[in-house]
C-alpha cells in the first residue's frame, strides 16, 4: 500500500483543496482543513475545524480561548466522523500538525499516512510537548507522517 499523494504536485495541489475547505471554519484565530483521500486518490471526506452541528458560534465561544478549546471540534475529527467510506490505509492531509488526541483518532480509525505543511520555529515551541506526543503515537502505530515542504510562490 503506497500514499495516494505521492508526488510534491500532488501534495500541493491536496494542501490547497484542505486551505480551501479551512476557509469556512468561524475560529478567528486558526482555521484549518483536513482531507482524507482514499488510496485510489478519491476523496473520502473533508472537515475543518469548528463548533458542533447545531451549537452557535457565538463570539463569546469563538474568542474566549479556553471556552473554544473546550468545545471546538479540530479538522480531523471532522474529517473522520464525516466520511462516506471506509478511512483504513487511507491518507489524511491537514493544514496543521496534528495535536496528540487527533493522532490517538486517526490511528483510531485506521488511517496510514498524514501530511502537514512543516511548521515554522515558533509553532514547534508553542506546541512541543503535544507534537512530541503526536509522533510518538504515530511511530508507535506505524502511521507514516511527511512534512509537505511548500514551493515558494511564484
Amino acid at each position: 500500500m503506497t500514499n495516494a499523494l505521492d508526488t510534491p504536485r500532488l501534495q500541493e495541489w491536496a494542501l490547497g483543496m484542505a486551505r480551501h475547505v479551512a476557509k469556512l471554519s468561524k475560529d478567528p484565530s486558526t482555521q484549518v482543513g483536513a482531507v482524507i483521500f482514499d488510496p485510489k486518490r478519491r476523496i473520502v471526506s473533508a472537515g475543518y475545524n469548528g463548533l458542533a452541528r447545531g451549537v452557535y458560534d457565538t463570539e463569546a465561544r469563538l474568542t474566549h480561548r479556553e471556552t473554544k478549546y473546550k468545545m471546538i471540534l479540530h479538522a480531523e475529527k471532522n474529517a473522520i466522523l464525516f466520511a462516506t467510506g471506509s478511512t483504513h490505509d487511507c491518507t489524511l492531509i491537514v493544514t496543521h500538525p496534528c495535536c496528540a488526541q487527533c493522532a490517538a483518532l486517526i490511528i483510531q480509525a485506521g488511517v496510514r499516512y498524514v501530511m502537514w505543511p512543516k511548521p515554522t520555529p515558533e509553532f514547534e515551541e508553542r506546541w512541543r510537548h503535544d507534537l512530541l506526543l503526536t509522533w510518538e503515537q504515530f511511530n508507535e502505530a506505524n502511521v507514516i507522517v511527511t512534512e509537505i515542504e511548500e514551493c515558494p510562490e511564484e
